[in-house]
């Protein structure tokens, strides 16, 4: 009966401790492609931007992009914001697709 009680108890601890390391999981399935339109003109080179200093600490820099607006590329320029702890910014970029085009492949956060 002593060993069934010892047996649970351990048991319990490592479902408990199974469950906290668990617990700041984060699955994200990362985008190929998205829908939305096939451009069939390639994004010209990115802008090159000065970055500078980042005005209050925790903050990272967004990175401009060419953004598909009215049948064109666009440029939409880079700004600071708020960061999140433990990730890193991936910024929006094209990928030419298999059969031809670009998609664009938004940005997103990244650990």
């Amino acid at each position: 009966m002593h060993h069934v009680r010892r047996t649970k108890a351990s048991l319990a601890v490592a479902l408990a401790v199974t469950a906290l390391s668990l617990g700041g999981c984060v699955v994200s399935a990362r985008p190929a492609y998205v829908e939305g339109p096939v451009v069939r003109v390639a994004p010209p080179p990115d802008r090159y931007e000065v970055v500078g200093v980042a005005p209050t600490p925790g903050y990272v820099w967004f990175g401009g992009y060419w953004e598909w607006a009215g049948g064109q590329h666009v440029w939409r320029a880079g700004h600071w914001g708020p960061g999140r702890p433990g990730y890193r910014w991936v910024g929006h970029h094209w990928v030419e697709g298999p059969h031809g085009g670009y998609h664009m492949v938004p940005g997103h956060w990244e650990r």
